[in-house]
């Protein structure tokens, strides 16, 4: 398949240089479930600062994956997508290998309150891999903001959602997510374990869970174990190991002093990203993160 420009829907900015990259398909995909942190509004910037050519030769890494926003709009043919998260996980193994089976089980879900809370109890253990992902594609379409959150029994705890008619089932995105997958390596597993076979010419995107702004806030939980600060040094050290090993790093996360001391002395940009996801609409202004690059 030949090489092509970068996602022209995204509409990066004129003056941005967008260079091809290896092995990517024609048409985007569009992430299939709502995401605090999801990077479907900050991908012209992601786009246009993509390793050149001549340095992302080999695979594709996003540890990260949540929502998988600029993984579907490049889908490259060989990828690696990981994360903590085993429902997540979960989810993205049953639309690639089974999106019928997936589809036809969101037809049992209501928007309904008696039945959300019903389905959210539900002890995930005795589910099937496709009742799994279908409980958890109907929670995130219809509880609160699209929250992902869990307590430290690892029980999803968002309550019910205001919403007039959600789509549950969005069928058209599930297909074109389940060609996207095809070719890629999904799994559960911590950053370090899943980059450890990375090598040159390889390209890793990182997405962690961000550094609080304040002190007195507390890391988000998507998972029973939370990303605490011991986390985001040992993500700043891998990702200047990697960098030595010819292993292209671009990572996204909040603009605090705290993240600029960790990544000095690689590229930093500043950009401005909306907030898609606030408790109080007001707050949901675009506020500055950093880009992070090893490049």
């Amino acid at each position: 398949m030949p090489r092509v420009a970068r996602l022209a829907a995204a509409q990066p900015s004129s003056t941005s240089v967008l260079r091809p990259v290896p092995s990517v398909a024609r048409e985007p995909a569009q992430p299939i479930i709502k995401w605090a942190g999801g990077k479907s509004k900050l991908l012209p910037e992601l786009l246009q600062r993509l390793p050149s050519e001549k340095q992302w030769t080999g695979r594709y890494f996003e540890p990260f994956v949540g929502g998988a926003a600029l993984y579907l709009a490049l889908r490259p043919h060989d990828a690696q997508l990981t994360d903590m998260n085993a429902e997540l996980v979960n989810l993205y193994t049953v639309v690639r290998d089974d999106v019928a089976a997936l589809i036809d089980d969101l037809a049992n879900h209501a928007h309904e309150r008696e039945h959300y809370y019903a389905v959210r109890a539900l002890d995930t253990a005795a589910l099937s891999t496709v009742e799994r992902a279908s409980r958890f594609v109907f929670l995130n379409r219809t509880c609160f903001n699209g929250l992902y959150r869990v307590n430290r029994q690892g029980q999803f705890n968002v309550p019910f959602g205001r919403y007039d008619n959600p789509m549950i089932c969005p069928t058209e995105r599930l297909h074109t997510m389940s060609a996207a997958l095809q070719t890629t390596t999904l799994a559960v597993r911590d950053f370090e374990d899943a980059l450890r076979g990375a090598r040159r010419g390889d390209f890793v995107y990182f997405d962690p869970p961000y550094v609080p702004l304040t002190r007195t806030a507390n890391f988000t939980s998507y998972t029973s174990g939370a990303f605490d600060e011991s986390d985001q040094q040992r993500l700043a050290t891998l990702m200047r190991d990697l960098g030595r090993r010819g292993v292209r790093c671009m990572l996204s996360n909040s603009d605090t002093p705290f993240t600029r001391e960790l990544y000095a002395g690689l590229n930093i940009d500043a950009v401005l990203a909306p907030r898609a996801i606030s408790r109080n609409a007001e707050t949901r202004r675009p506020v500055s993160e950093l880009i992070v690059r090893n490049y």
